[in-house]
């Protein structure tokens, strides 16, 4: 597995479901079977990620949203998305300039 970056892109699997838990996810591992739990803030990092974003668009949108220094906050979420990864959590898009293709239309 490569590296993950802040240009690295990450999205929730689709082999798992989360609930809020009055300011907690819970989150199953349809795969594994295990349960995890999210406190407030890796709630809030798992609710950005519901659709794809790179690493470094949640590490700004963080920064206005929390006091942290910014290579800390660097340095926690990228060893908390390798974390995910491990888990099956979070899928692995591709980097912030990648293209994707596009349906052709017509004929």
């Amino acid at each position: 597995m490569a590296p993950l970056s802040k240009q690295s892109t990450v999205v929730v699997t689709k082999k798992q479901v989360s609930s809020d838990l009055i300011g907690r996810k819970a989150i199953l591992n349809l795969t594994s079977g295990v349960y995890y739990s999210l406190d407030a803030v890796g709630s809030r990092i798992w609710d950005l990620i519901q659709e794809a974003k790179t690493i470094g668009g949640i590490h700004t949108i963080l920064l206005k949203e929390y006091r942290v220094e910014p290579d800390r906050l660097e340095r926690d979420l990228l060893a908390l998305f390798e974390a995910m990864r491990a888990e099956g959590l979070i899928d692995i898009v591709g980097q912030a300039n990648s293209t994707t293709p596009h349906a052709r239309s017509g004929a």
